[in-house]
């Protein structure tokens, strides 16, 4: 009703390019939410990117309810799509045929159509009324068309369940009736197992007397009435007896007919009790613990019963292959045999190890709980132990969170480890002191150190104006002023001048000579710290000083250093020295003064690259002077970073020299740095250089080779290719 008045006094407006739709404008209806729309607008909705569905397969959209569609519209036509292009007519409703409107109604049920004119909008409900049946089906009533309510009766249902056998007691409902609740008592086909089950439910083939297998052997007495049944429970009836003598035809291992054991005179059996003849020929019996490639058989003579075990024997190995042993073939099935080697492989988590024993797991997967610290710093992972990042703290806290003051608030849901938050507010928490506060409020339990600019005395109060006490001295006119020290901190207590103290020691003769210390002046330090300050000053004059006297024996045992083998070896050397009356300063063997021994291997690297060599050793030479005739005893070079065949060259080179060498760092910016030590390290007679020039100069010039050129353009192709050098092992130079 609302669309026709809107429509027929033109106040109607289209949603696309909200103007009025006029009585005779060509519009276009929807079908799902009924908005009318220009069909100039529409046509030009549809082809715009903006109305296509997010699949991009659905169509395009209705501008009011989205309704995806895959056809544009083309043509104008009625509302109930009869007639093209209508004709308005003052009597009628605009853009309507005047005729039946004859649409199927949105009821499913319903089997009448839409019998008002033509119109805009859903069609009414069904006017008829219709006569329908209960739920039960036993009662009848009449209903409006298309009412989508069920109707129910007080009677009870009574269609028969599931079952077969009993009827529905429940007051008649809507859907298939419930299973059968009543319980019934069912037996298993060798009548020794009872079960109650809900009545309708799924029986197995039923042979009269069970229904179903209770799994158990059956036990029944078979008919020869000797013997009882061993299969597993079963409704056929039990079979023969296996041993009855109409059954039985050949001898136990099936080699034999029995036929021809009656001939050679074997008695013939009566009954099922009786033993059946032996062929006495070996089984041959293929046994359980073989394979299809190996089969083995029973080694024992025609018998009857089970076969005895296999005497053969094999390697087993434990599961995780580590350890094998010896064992008999038919024990390998039952055996799990299992070593003591414990797994030590990393576990999934990459934390913990395996440690289990004979393991042949794969993923190795841990079963730890993690337990580390979450990021809110008060809870503790609970999740299986894992690689990387825990994950957030998945608590949450359903109270205002504010900061000390209360002026700034989180509010809940608050996870877990979310801090206060910020306040530009004074801080108002309680100070030590009665200055103003700069400081915004803040979380921390302990506010920042105040930095208002005070006066304060120093340690000792002994701050003095010195202009000002000489003036007041000089002239006599009373005892110095002291006076307070400017522009100090609040926070800060201990304050030093910078001055000596000049307080009069305990023992009444000397003054404090410590800059301005807290505390009592200590006599003893004082006198200690003078006497190493003399004793220091003779050190750098040359002469020896004995601290003994500066510190207590007890001192002296815990700094004393722990002998190692080269002291043994000095004191055996010294005992020597002494019973053959040999000096120390004297070489008898001419070992000091024989030149330096170079191996080989240096000499063939230090002709590949001489001018790395000299310089070296020209630094090396340098280090030792300057240590020999300065005052430090120790001195040291830093080599820049080099490869490992300079730094080996570099190690062989301090070892002629008597200098300790390291390497320090890693690749690629590994070097060496050597120290010289005073009346260790030496400058060697003849240098590695020197050395060379020497062997060059008598070494006679070696011969002209002759080489076949093969090629004009290049004679490098008759060259042999000098062999590949073994990589060698820099021993000095060690990465760990």
């Amino acid at each position: 009703g609302s669309l026709i008045e809107q429509l027929t006094t033109e106040k109607y407006e289209c949603m696309v390019c909200c103007e009025v739709v006029r009585i005779v404008a060509p519009v276009w209806s929807c079908q799902n939410c009924y908005h009318v729309f220009h069909l100039n607008c529409i046509k030009k909705w549809a082809r715009s990117p903006a109305s296509q569905a997010e699949d991009g397969n659905s169509g395009w959209r209705c501008p009011a309810c989205q309704n995806a569609s895959t056809q544009v519209p083309k043509t104008y036509t009625c509302f109930c799509g009869k007639v093209h292009n209508p004709e308005w007519n003052r009597n009628e409703i605009p853009h309507s045929c005047g005729e039946l409107c004859g649409k199927k109604r949105q009821c499913l049920d319903c089997p009448h159509l839409c019998n008002i004119l033509c119109h805009p909008g859903p069609c009414p409900s069904c006017p008829a009324f219709v006569t329908k049946t209960c739920e039960c089906g036993q009662t009848s009533h009449s209903v409006r068309c298309g009412q989508s309510t069920k109707i129910h009766c007080s009677n009870v249902c009574g269609n028969t369940l599931n079952c077969g056998k009993h009827s529905c007691t429940q007051v008649c409902h809507a859907g298939k009736c419930s299973p059968c609740q009543l319980t019934v008592q069912q037996v298993c086909y060798c009548g020794s197992n009872f079960k109650e089950v809900l009545c309708g439910t799924k029986e197995e083939f039923s042979d009269g007397f069970g229904n179903f297998s209770c799994q158990n052997i059956c036990g029944k007495k078979l008919n020869c009435g000797r013997h009882n049944c061993t299969q597993v429970c079963h409704p056929q009836p039990c079979p023969l007896c296996p041993r009855l003598p109409q059954v039985v035809y050949r001898c136990p291992c099936g080699q034999t007919p029995l036929s021809k054991l009656l001939e050679l005179g074997c008695v013939e059996r009566k009954i099922c009790t009786d033993p059946i003849p032996s062929c006495g020929k070996t089984c041959g019996k293929p046994l359980s613990c073989g394979s299809y490639e190996f089969i083995h058989t029973c080694e024992s003579l025609c018998h009857e019963g089970d076969c005895r075990p296999c005497s053969h024997t094999s390697n087993i190995y434990c599961r995780c292959g580590f350890k094998k042993k010896v064992s008999f073939l038919f024990l390998i099935a039952a055996i799990t045999f299992m070593c003591d080697k414990r797994c030590n492989k990393k576990r999934s988590c990459g934390r913990h190890k395996c440690n289990e024993v004979c393991c042949v797991d794969t993923e190795h997967k841990c079963s730890l709980v993690c337990g580390r610290k979450l990021n809110c710093g008060l809870h503790r992972c609970e999740e299986p132990c894992h690689r990387g990042s825990c994950q957030t703290c998945w608590q949450t806290s359903f109270d205002e969170l504010t900061c000390y003051c209360g002026e700034s608030v989180i509010y809940p849901p608050v996870p877990c480890g979310t801090q206060p938050p910020e306040c530009k507010k004074t801080c108002t928490r309680p100070h030590d002191c009665d200055h103003p506060v700069y400081h915004s409020c803040h979380s921390e339990e302990k506010c920042p150190p105040c930095t208002y600019l005070t006066q304060k005395w120093c340690m000792g109060k002994h701050e003095v104006n010195l202009h000002l006490e000489f003036f007041i001295i000089s002239c006599h006119l009373f005892p110095p002023l002291f006076q307070l020290r400017s522009n100090i901190p609040c926070h800060l207590t201990d304050i030093s001048c910078g001055l000596r103290c000049n307080q009069m020691l305990k023992c009444g003769m000397h003054k404090c000579k410590r800059i301005c210390h807290k505390g009592e002046c200590l006599i003893d330090e004082e006198i200690a710290a003078i006497s190493i300050a003399t004793k220091l000053t003779d050190l750098q004059l040359g002469d020896s000083v004995e601290i003994s006297r500066l510190i207590t024996k007890k001192e002296m045992k815990q700094a004393r250093l722990q002998c190692d083998e080269e002291c043994l070896a000095l004191q055996r050397n010294r005992r020597l020295a002494e019973a053959l009356e040999i000096d120390d300063n004297s070489d008898p063997f001419n070992i000091r003064s024989s030149g330096p021994k170079y191996s080989d291997l240096l000499k063939e690297d230090a002709r590949k690259d001489l001018k790395f060599v000299s310089d070296i050793e020209k630094e090396m030479r340098m280090l030792v002077e300057a240590v020999n005739k300065g005052k430090n005893t120790k001195k040291s070079h830093c080599y820049p970073p080099m490869n490992r065949d300079h730094r080996r060259i570099i190690h062989e080179l301090a070892q002629v020299y008597g200098i300790e060498s390291v390497s320090y760092d890693n690749e690629p910016k590994r070097n060496v740095v050597i120290t010289a030590v005073r009346g260790k390290s030496i400058c060697p007679s003849n240098t590695l250089t020197s050395v060379l020039d020497k062997e060059m100069q008598s070494r006679p010039p070696p011969p002209i080779p002759h080489y076949k050129q093969t090629d004009k353009s290049c004679g490098t192709s008759g060259l042999s290719k000098p062999l590949k050098e073994e990589p060698i092992i820099d021993y000095f130079d060690v990465q760990d």
